[in-house]
């Protein structure tokens, strides 16, 4: 997949480009099902499926103190786009100057002029420009005099429930693992670089890698069965999250403990992909209390997986 990390400085020329345009945090059903109509689309007139994605999220523009957590990082967010059939990717850099466009700006300059967009295809609440006056009615009424089509696509309904990024950040809060994979299609992972911590899981005997979570979504607080994927390898491990009561962190993190790996992880890319929640985060008495309970929990995860003691 090609990418061009600030759309406004691109000055390539493309045949037949069919295009949708949004944030796609998540790249859940119902983005997967948007981006489907893409490419069978530029498949049908012989063109090239792409995307325009914004970073950051608007909403981490305009309420930075009440952005959602994300939940895919942008490099993330990126593979997955890559994997659903994408071949061109836009980067629209979301700053003042973007947020105060006019919606024909917008149109004509990012999307028509450096695009060079033929097809549009977007989902039901797509809006831009200042105010986001501009939407689907807007396009739709444009198009003739633009040259381009467009079309817009329906929620996605499971359930009763529309397939929404909210919506998933409400099931990945209640620790519900089952129904995220469900409207992902895939399990849920947190990626960061291992941080060095204070040693207090060497000293209990069970090393751990430290990831600072960053503005991604977080899981429920508990222990969780999960693998972890370092350096292309993928690695059984026990996962805490939350503030660990007995020892205290001051802000959430993922710690995780690979079974049966030695090794120096801080530096490190670490990928979690969480399976299955083996219970509450929990206080304890003591030290040599704690100790107890993550050997437990080890062993519950070992069970999970199928992986001998």
């Amino acid at each position: 997949m090609r990418i061009f990390e600030d759309v406004r400085t691109v000055t390539e020329s493309f045949t037949s480009l069919v295009l949708t345009i949004g944030s796609f945090d998540g790249v859940h059903l119902g983005h997967q099902r948007i981006i489907d109509e893409v490419c069978s689309t530029a498949h049908r007139c012989g063109g090239t499926p792409a995307l325009m994605t914004l970073d950051p999220h608007p909403r981490q523009y305009f309420t930075p103190a009440h952005a959602p957590n994300i939940l895919t990082t942008l490099k993330k967010k990126l593979e997955l786009i890559a994997e659903c059939g994408i071949e061109t990717c836009f980067i629209l850099p979301f700053e003042a100057s973007v947020a105060a466009m006019d919606r024909r700006d917008f149109l004509e300059e990012i999307v028509l002029k450096r695009c060079q967009a033929q097809h549009i295809i977007v989902g039901h609440d797509f809006s831009f420009g200042k105010g986001a006056q501009g939407n689907y009615a807007y396009l739709a009424a444009a198009a003739p005099g633009c040259g381009f089509a467009v079309k817009e696509v329906p929620p996605l309904i499971l359930q009763g429930e529309r397939v929404s990024s909210t919506l998933i950040r409400e099931r990945i809060l209640q620790g519900d693992l089952e129904d995220v994979e469900r409207l992902l299609r895939r399990k849920y992972a947190i990626r960061g670089a291992v941080i060095r911590g204070r040693g207090m899981g060497v000293q209990l005997g069970f090393p751990t890698a430290n990831i600072h979570p960053g503005n991604c979504a977080l899981p429920a607080f508990g222990i969780y069965a999960a693998i972890a994927f370092v350096d292309g390898a993928a690695h059984h491990a026990a996962v805490n999250v939350g503030i660990a009561p007995t020892i205290r962190h001051d802000e959430p993190m993922v710690e995780a403990h690979l079974l049966d790996y030695a090794g120096d992880l801080v530096g490190k890319e670490v990928e979690v992909e969480f399976h299955a929640r083996i219970r509450g985060e929990k206080k304890f008495e003591s030290h040599e209390a704690l100790v107890r309970a993550i050997d437990q929990d080890v062993r519950a995860i070992r069970v999970y997986f199928g992986v001998a003691q």
